[in-house]
């Protein structure tokens, strides 16, 4: 009992950070007005400020399937606890920015920390519960991540309204480290572990001290007389040829040779020269690449006017050839990042396949229901227009957990395949809405049952990978399904954008010439209008496209998700 009161305590530790983490993907969204007038640019740059939304994104998934991966071979706890460190960090990076290669940098390293805390808490719980008790808890995990789409930006404008964009990411550091300190009581017992390093706590603090100065230079040190010098370049004009920053330099080389001289170092690398054996560095590299090079392609185009990046001519051949080199280690290396036969299982791969169908329809209501509100009740208001798509949101978290609760009694493969039906009879619903659906409360309802469609399907995918792979594996196929989400969603908003835009320059096609109908002023209005239908027409055609990719995902789950034999380590 006292063992699994204690897992109970660590997974809502675990749960608790990925909501933080889930919260901080939207928080940015209304804070990037006031981070991009930090970096330097105007509301006319808003695709050059593109970067500090991609940059969270690329961390998030890029090096998703190595963490889970070292999840299964150096435990669950220490990853959780180096992510969150590593969110903290990218959060005073950010925090600390000055300009936009900084706050791109500290979201990258934000994404790293917050996208790896996924992996072992969902393969926590398989260590945890049984198959038939996974559900349950699998809900409440994905309840709490997707309920921090919701909380995001209210977190986001209570900060904003008595602070500024700075103290969104300052208080994120330090809800970050308080959660990995609460994890240390959670560590595996170890008997022969040394006494604690202080001296390397002490160097890597002042280093960080430093650094942080040289991003801020606070005033009342860089005009005083006498502490100013230590901000002047010593060569050059950058910040980080000044003294301070040296200084910052050379205790960071003495905190890296005290970890690697220490009987006790702060780091604890005992046992990584083992875990890098294990596993292939060099195929984690190359997926890496791959994975990069696709989510730079895709994350960076503007949804509304294109599907693709300019620099896609370089960046998915790119992918093509790093993937490439990707499945040739994995057929040559002793130890692929993915084990042979890890895999194998028809509800296996088929829940990956499923995730991807369920992120290639997802993002059509994350993105498109605010541009429909836009397009036809809110042209003038930002805000309302995402109120509107709260109506979806709100029921995702409710969807999860009936979901999980739901897996008591059916199986994964007919509860997901209901699960996606729904959303995706409810998208046919949507491709019908004109410029008024909005307004009548028959479009809450629609809007509410889309997402506790959705709601419904995360914890049955989730529960049948877990059940048909082995224990020593569960880190990384639960990093490969969220992997194969979030491409989906890239690739999907692609294609819909695709299918959208082809709408829209069929209906516009068709319209006769402004000359013809702007006889007299009122007449315009009747232009207008007709503009606005054909945007509608391209978000119906989203619509429709999004509920044949819940169709596809709702077939295939009741195909691929039918259980197979238990797997076990």
């Amino acid at each position: 009992m006292t063992k699994e009161l204690a897992s109970r305590g660590l997974l809502t530790l675990a749960a608790v950070a990925i909501g933080f983490a889930a919260a901080d993907t939207y928080v940015v969204v209304l804070a990037l007005p006031d981070m991009m007038t930090a970096a330097g640019l105007t509301v006319d740059d808003l695709q050059r400020a593109a970067p500090i939304i991609s940059g969270f994104l690329l961390g998030y998934v890029a090096v998703l399937p190595l963490i889970g991966r070292v999840s299964d071979l150096r435990g669950r706890v220490p990853v959780l606890m180096g992510c969150l460190i590593i969110f903290a960090i990218g959060s005073v990076v950010t925090a600390a920015g000055y300009d936009l290669t900084t706050i791109v940098l500290g979201r990258l390293i934000q994404g790293i920390g917050g996208g790896g805390l996924i992996p072992p808490t969902l393969a926590l719980i398989a260590d945890t519960w049984p198959a038939e008790r996974r559900g349950l808890p699998l809900g409440v995990v994905g309840a709490v991540q997707e309920l921090g789409s919701v909380v995001g930006p209210l977190w986001g404008a209570a900060i904003l309204a008595f602070g500024t964009w700075h103290d969104i990411f300052w208080l994120n550091a330090a809800v970050g480290l308080v959660i990995a300190a609460a994890l240390l009581r959670h560590r595996a017992p170890d008997r022969e572990r040394p006494p604690f390093d202080l001296i390397g706590l002490l160097l890597a603090g002042l280093a960080g001290a430093c650094l942080l100065l040289v991003m801020l230079e606070p005033d009342r040190l860089t005009t005083g007389v006498t502490s100013g010098l230590a901000f002047l370049p010593v060569a050059g004009e950058s910040r980080w040829l000044t003294p301070v920053a040296l200084a910052g330099y050379a205790l960071l080389l003495a905190f890296v040779l005290r970890q690697a001289t220490a009987a006790s170092p702060l780091l604890d690398w005992r046992g990584w020269g083992e875990i890098a054996r294990e596993t292939d560095l060099w195929g984690a590299a190359a997926l890496t690449v791959a994975l990069g090079a696709v989510i730079v392609t895709f994350a960076s185009a503007e949804p509304e006017t294109a599907a693709l990046s300019e620099d896609a001519i370089v960046l998915l051949p790119l992918a093509a050839v790093a993937l490439a080199l990707f499945v040739w280690r994995g057929r040559r290396a002793a130890n692929p990042l993915i084990p042979r036969g890890s895999l194998a299982s028809r509800p296996a791969w088929g829940s990956i396949t499923v995730s991807f169908f369920v992120g290639a329809a997802l993002i059509a209501a994350l993105v498109d229901i605010p541009f429909f509100a836009r397009l036809t009740i809110a042209p003038d208001d930002q805000l309302e227009a995402a109120l509107v798509l709260v109506r979806f949101l709100v029921a995702l978290p409710v969807g999860a957990v009936l979901g999980g609760w739901l897996l008591r009694r059916w199986s994964a493969a007919p509860l997901t395949a209901g699960a996606l039906a729904l959303s995706g009879a409810c998208f046919l619903v949507m491709a019908r809405w004109d410029a008024s659906s909005l307004e009548s409360f028959t479009s809450t309802v629609v809007l509410a049952a889309c997402g506790l469609g959705f709601g419904l399907a995360i914890a049955p995918v989730n529960a049948a990978l877990l059940e048909h792979t082995a224990d020593d594996v569960h880190g990384l196929a639960s990093a490969l399904l969220v992997v194969a989400r979030m491409i989906g969603m890239l690739i999907g908003i692609s294609a819909l954008t695709t299918v959208g835009l082809r709408a829209f320059h069929a209906a516009v096609s068709d319209l006769p010439p402004i000359e013809q109908l702007c006889g007299d002023t009122s007449s315009c209005k009747a232009y207008t209008s007709a503009m606005r239908e054909a945007g509608i027409a391209q978000l119906q055609a989203v619509f429709a496209g999004a509920a044949i990719a819940a169709f596809i995902g709702a077939a295939l789950a009741l195909l691929l998700l039918r259980r197979r034999a238990t797997f076990s380590s």
